[in-house]
């Protein structure tokens, strides 16, 4: 039987590299992204490529947008978990600057997102005693550079989820996947941020494109799909694109 994924953030950058890949790699999918338009698109592309698609646009921090994420992957039959890629940066201000509008917006998006996929893919895979949860991480989880604060306070949050999800359920292979510095439309808004922290974030996201440090989306997104079938491998920690 074919498997079925939950994708977050699948409307563009790895998102959306990620959507063709697993495609490709013969997994039906149920896609999700704030922005309906660029959505439907991916699926469209994704259809092409013969897999079973949905579609469900809107925050995946909404409860109805979770539950009808997995009622769609259920239906498709086959489901088999989720890969939470969303996410939101709004770079360029001191953390205790950052309008609280913005900074609950890049907990929603990072962190309560993949709290709610949880709480309504969970129950359904330990059925099954079999499937997959992946969390796409950073290692701004790790660090301190002004400018980004809220969102590595979210992904220190949400790398955290992911492992007490790992701890209390062993039977469900749950793990953290780093995609390295990819050329993204957060990379792009970091180097063009505005703010009391621009000029830092200006130095050190300008200086990974001048170096040619950058991986391109597609790069990023074959390695997560390779880890994939070594899922159970890495329950519970961090993987790497290197690891693939």
């Amino acid at each position: 039987m074919r498997k079925t994924l939950i994708l977050t953030g699948a409307s563009r950058g790895i998102g959306r590299a990620l959507a063709l890949e697993l495609a490709q790699a013969g997994y039906d999918l149920v896609l999700n992204a704030r922005s309906e338009g660029p959505l439907k698109e991916v699926a469209e592309e994704v259809r092409a490529l013969g897999a079973r698609v949905e579609a469900v646009a809107g925050s995946a921090g909404q409860a109805p947008v979770a539950e009808e994420l997995v009622k769609k992957a259920e239906g498709l039959g086959g489901f088999y978990g989720y890969i939470h890629n969303a996410g939101v940066l709004h770079p360029g201000p001191f953390l205790y600057e950052i309008a609280e509008g913005l900074f609950l917006e890049v907990l929603e998006a990072n962190l309560i997102a993949g709290y709610q996929l949880a709480r309504f893919a969970y129950p359904l895979l330990r059925q099954k005693g079999e499937g997959v949860a992946v969390y796409v991480g950073s290692g701004a989880a790790e660090s301190n550079l002004p400018g980004i604060g809220a969102y590595a306070v979210a992904k220190a949050a949400e790398e955290h989820l992911a492992r007490q999800l790992a701890a209390e359920v062993p039977e469900v292979p749950c793990f953290i996947y780093r995609p390295g510095v990819v050329e993204t439309e957060m990379q792009r808004q970091a180097r063009e941020a505005q703010g009391s922290a621009a000029p830092v974030l200006h130095q050190v996201f300008r200086g990974y494109k001048e170096e040619g440090r950058l991986l391109s989306p597609k790069e990023a997104a074959k390695a997560l799909v390779r880890l994939l079938p070594r899922a159970r491998q890495f329950h519970g920690k961090i993987a790497s694109w290197r690891d693939a």
